[in-house]
C-alpha cells in the first residue's frame, strides 16, 4: 500500500477510486466500505484509494479534544491489512478548513489528489463549513469528469457504528468489550516500558509501565483490565493492566501499567501493544497494602478465566 502522508508525499493518479473520511479506528463500518471501495476500483481498474486527515478535522474547526482510537500509523496499518491500495493524509488546519466546496474539490480531490470515481456516504458533507453535499459532488463530477457513487449507512449488530460511539464506549464506561465488537478486533495501545516506582515488583505484581507512543492516543476508563501484550517480536502474552492514580499509594498522576502473566524479563525501553479484552472492576483505594495484595490475587484469577475463556 502506497502510504501519502503530507502535501509533500500525495501524487496525481487519475486511476483513483476514492472514498474521504477521517477513518478513525478502522471499525466495521468503515471496513464495510473499504470492502466495497476496494471492489468498485477492481471494476473500473482503479486505485482503492482512501483520503483522511491529521489532526482530527474536530480538533481545528471547533477548538476540541479529540482522542484518537488510531494513529495515523496504526490507521496505515490497518487500512494496509485490508488490502487498500493508496492511503492519503492531508494535514487539516485553519487554512484547509475554510476551503470553499468546490475549492476543496477541485483544488484537493481533482488536481492533486485525482479520481476517476468517488464513494461517499448519502449524508456525506464537505468543505467550509460542511455546506458542500452529494448534490454538488455530483454537479462537480459531472463538471470534471469523475463519478460519483452513493452508500447508506454501515449497520453492525442493529447498530449505526461510529467512532465517536466507540470513543464514547471506552471513556464513559471502559466497556472494551463493546468496542471490540464493533471494531471487529480488540482495542489496541502502543507505548514504550518506561522506569515507574518499582511498587508492583516489591508486592508481587511487578508492571511494565507504558507511556503512550502518542499523547492524543485514546486510554479507555480508570480501571483493570484483562489485555493480552505483544512483545517485540509478536509473541503474545496474557495480561493485567492498570490504568489509574494508585490511590491506594496516593497517587497524582494517571499511569498506564500491565502485569505480564508468567512472565519474567527485563522490558526496559521495549515497545509493547496491548489489546484488551474485558474490564474487570474500576480503580479503588484500600486500606491497606494488604488489601490490595489480596484483591489483586482475585483480579488475577479473574483475567486468567477471561483469558481462557476467549482461547
Amino acid at each position: 500500500m502506497r502510504r501519502e502522508i503530507g502535501w509533500d508525499a500525495i501524487t496525481h493518479d487519475d486511476r483513483s477510486v476514492v472514498t474521504v473520511g477521517t477513518f478513525d479506528g478502522v471499525h466495521r463500518g468503515h471496513q464495510a466500505i473499504i470492502e466495497y471501495l476496494i471492489d468498485r476500483a477492481a471494476t473500473r481498474d482503479g486505485v482503492s484509494t482512501l483520503l483522511s486527515f491529521d489532526p482530527h478535522p474536530r480538533s481545528v474547526v471547533h477548538d476540541e479534544d479529540v482522542p484518537l482510537l488510531s494513529t495515523i500509523d496504526e490507521r496505515g496499518d490497518l487500512l494496509a491489512r485490508y488490502g487498500l491500495d493508496r492511503f492519503v493524509v492531508v494535514p487539516f488546519d485553519e487554512d484547509f478548513g475554510t476551503l470553499s466546496p468546490t475549492a476543496y474539490v477541485e483544488d484537493v480531490l481533482v488536481s492533486r489528489i485525482g479520481l476517476q470515481e468517488i464513494t461517499v456516504g448519502y449524508d456525506h458533507r464537505f468543505g467550509r463549513k460542511r455546506a458542500g453535499d452529494v448534490e454538488l459532488l455530483r454537479t462537480l463530477g459531472a463538471r470534471h469528469g469523475f463519478a460519483v457513487d452513493v452508500i447508506p449507512a454501515q449497520i453492525v449488530d442493529d447498530t449505526v457504528v461510529s467512532s465517536s460511539k466507540i470513543r464514547a464506549c471506552l471513556l464513559d464506561e471502559g466497556d472494551v468489550a463493546q468496542a471490540a465488537t464493533w471494531l471487529g478486533r480488540p482495542y489496541a495501545l502502543t507505548g514504550t516500558v518506561r522506569h515507574g516506582e518499582g511498587r508492583g515488583r516489591t508486592i508481587g505484581y511487578p508492571t511494565a509501565n507504558i507511556a503512550v507512543a502518542d499523547a492524543r492516543k485514546l486510554v479507555p476508563k480508570r480501571g483493570v483490565y484483562a489485555t493480552y501484550v505483544r512483545l517485540p517480536g509478536g509473541t503474545k502474552q496474557p495480561g493485567m493492566m492498570n490504568i489509574g492514580r494508585r490511590p491506594t499509594f496516593d497517587g497524582m498522576d494517571v499511569t498506564i501499567e500491565v502485569h505480564l502473566l508468567d512472565f519474567s524479563g527485563d522490558l526496559y525501553g521495549q515497545t509493547l501493544t496491548v489489546e484488551f479484552l474485558q474490564r474487570l472492576r474500576d480503580e479503588q483505594k484500600f486500606d491497606s497494602v494488604d488489601a490490595l495484595v489480596a484483591q489483586l490475587s482475585t483480579d488475577e484469577s479473574h483475567c486468567r478465566s477471561v483469558i481462557e475463556t476467549l482461547k
